[in-house]
């Protein structure tokens, strides 16, 4: 539950040995690179390799050569002796040309079978027909039109144009919405006899013209379909056989070029000067004896490992225990912390768990969210899957207290009978102003650790006047204690501790705070900063005071959506329960059924926010900057 401290890493040597230099340092994956040129004197002649890299066209080609083949990489295997040179390049370049002559016939014969089958399903409707089509079509005064005709307008073609005589269509096939046929019209009377088609909402298909019946182009074409599989049959086997005569090499070629590659791309880090280069970057602290134990075996290399200096900024990786890791995701969402913060993902994982479960507590419901959490983890690689599983073992936790299973409030009674007790611990519907004082409770003591870990975070950073003179340092945290056991003694008639010890805390608080820009520059930066206008400074720390104290009291009734929350998942549940009526029926379970869906969809995704919501602007506001920049490691493939 920290952030893995880091170190820096010069490294120097020669120019011609920069891809090894490279390969060593990036070979486990734990070695951030910066660009070396931020790190050296200018005046000294480094400068960055501007060069094209030769090795991302081969890449590529091998890529697109597994594709055209069908084929896939994963498994690839590096033979001893891969080298990438001239004949390399003829050798995928020759293999690329047969099987780019090959692809090419495949995609044509694969064109010629989809136009055979378009041809087989349009003739297929007017198989009835009897005449051949070149015959027809090849009439001087008469023009075809092949289509459908709908039923209606098949009826209606009967009824009102059955004496014309210029009008015949003759149905081929049939389905339940109309018919497929032909009709024929006189050519001094085509644009007419469309004209009534049209209004019969006759849709025409255009047909190729074709020698015979539609049954013997039929026939012809899947003659052709036969024929045009056995020769795409005989160009796969060939494909094949060069996959399985040159597929090991091409497969180890592809890890070579990968690794070249990726080395390549590694280039840009780093600066070079006549025959020396220049490396840098960041490693692991944990892992500083292992990487120089890599690099004595090359003497040709000067290394230097140090702590980061004071105004660095080292790049930040999270250490997390398995409980807390998951929500690495929320903390991700408002930013890293910055290199020697606190890490927060604890607290997170701690806090929104906590308020997760109270707002969304069921047993059963909670349940069904962690099972459905874990699954979308395992099956679907879900990040928020992974969030979901202790939130609703949270839910069940909370549930249990609640008594409440899917919103049934008795199934627990005999369980607390069991325990020794009457009945639930709490039930929320009797207790509401329980619930809400409960909620305002811990927004207090969240808020007050917030404000707590503010202070330290700044006492880490030897910003003193800010930690001890801030709203969200010693002072604000005096204020904020002394105003909350005011308003709890003024509620309960007796606070924490003593009032008078509470209104000392409050006034003194305040007067830290109203003088906070005289006091905090006397500890951080040594000197007494002066106001330019007293009027001005006496005007501005006065709004700032009434400000931060209207800041604390909101922060504080935020937390109210806690409470709310509980009794509104409770009262929802009631509706669920009223609308069902008797459970016992099979009615009423699916109401009860469908009911809890709803609730576990809807009231979860609103529970899950508002939990979120109260972690980013109750509390991270208060200490959390989020400008840390992620450990990017780079990793030779």
């Amino acid at each position: 539950m920290a952030i893995e401290k880091m170190k820096f890493v010069r490294i120097n040597g020669p120019a011609s040995q920069l891809n090894k230099l490279i390969t060593a340092c990036c070979l486990d994956g734990n070695f951030h690179p910066e660009y070396a040129g931020n790190f050296i004197s200018q005046s000294m002649g480094y400068t960055a390799l501007n060069e094209e890299n030769p090795y991302s066209q081969l890449f590529a080609n091998i890529k697109e050569l597994a594709s055209s083949l069908g084929v896939s990489l994963d498994d690839a295997k590096k033979i001893k002796g891969t080298v990438i040179d001239e004949r390399t390049k003829e050798y995928i370049s020759s293999i690329g040309e047969t099987l780019n002559t090959l692809g090419e016939e495949r995609k044509n014969l694969t064109e010629q079978l989809e136009q055979c089958k378009e041809g087989i399903e349009k003739y297929s409707h007017f198989t009835g027909l009897g005449v051949s089509l070149d015959e027809i079509f090849d009439c001087k005064f008469i023009c075809p039109r092949f289509g459908f005709l709908p039923k209606d307008g098949y009826l209606k073609l009967n009824r009102g144009y059955s004496e014309n005589p210029y009008i015949l269509f003759c149905p081929c096939s049939s389905n339940d919405s109309g018919y497929w046929g032909a009709y024929f019209a006189p050519r001094e009377r085509e644009d007419e006899i469309d004209g009534i088609f049209a209004a019969l909402h006759f849709e025409r298909l255009h047909i190729p013209s074709a020698v015979g019946t539609t049954d013997d182009i039929i026939k012809s074409l899947e003659e052709n379909i036969e024929l045009v599989g056995e020769r795409q049959k005989e160009l796969d086997e060939k494909i094949m056989a060069i996959w399985e005569r040159e597929g090991d090499r091409i497969k180890s070629l592809y890890l070579r070029l990968m690794e070249l590659n990726s080395v390549f791309e590694l280039r840009k880090y780093a600066v070079h000067h006549e025959k020396s280069c220049f490396f840098v970057g960041w490693i692991p602290a944990a892992g500083e004896e292992k990487f120089r134990r890599r690099f004595e075996k090359y003497p040709e290399f000067v290394m230097e490992i140090e702590d980061p200096e004071k105004n660095s900024s080292p790049p930040v990786r999270l250490k997390n225990t398995i409980l807390s890791r998951p929500y690495t995701y929320f903390v991700k969402m408002y930013g890293l912390p910055s290199y020697g913060d606190i890490d927060i993902t604890a607290f997170v994982a701690a806090t929104y768990t906590l308020l997760f479960g109270i707002m969304f507590g069921d047993v059963g419901q909670g349940f069904v969210l962690a099972l459905g959490g874990l699954l979308a983890w395992k099956l679907k690689k879900i990040e928020l899957g992974k969030i979901l599983v202790p939130c609703g073992v949270s839910s069940m936790f909370f549930g249990f207290l609640f008594g409440s299973v899917f919103g049934f409030e008795e199934l627990l009674d005999p369980v607390y009978h069991a325990m020794g007790m009457k009945s639930k611990p709490l039930s929320v519907m009797e207790s509401i102003n329980t619930v809400l004082l409960f909620a305002i409770g811990i927004g207090v003591s969240l808020v007050a650790v917030a404000i707590v870990i503010s202070t330290i975070t700044n006492l880490r950073k030897k910003k003193f006047g800010t930690a001890l003179f801030s709203e969200n340092g010693l002072a604000g945290l005096v204020v904020y204690i002394g105003g909350a056991n005011l308003a709890y003694s003024f509620m309960a008639k007796e606070g924490i501790f003593p009032t008078g010890i509470s209104v000392v805390m409050l006034l003194v608080g305040i007067v830290v705070l109203f003088c906070k820009e005289l006091l905090a520059p006397l500890l951080d930066e040594g000197r007494f900063k002066k106001p330019e206008s007293i009027g001005d400074f006496i005007l501005q720390n006065l709004f700032e005071c009434i400000e931060y104290i209207l800041s604390y009291f909101s922060n504080t009734v935020s937390f109210l959506r806690v409470g709310a929350f509980v009794i509104v998942h409770a009262s929802m549940m009631m509706v669920v329960f009223t609308l069902a009526g008797d459970t016992s029926t099979v009615k009423g379970m699916i109401v009860v059924v469908l009911g809890n869906i709803v609730v576990i969809a809807l009231e979860g995704l609103l529970t899950g926010i508002q939990g979120l919501r109260l972690e980013f602007y109750e509390m991270f506001s208060r200490f959390y900057e989020g400008e840390g920049r992620p450990f990017e490691a780079a990793k030779i493939r």
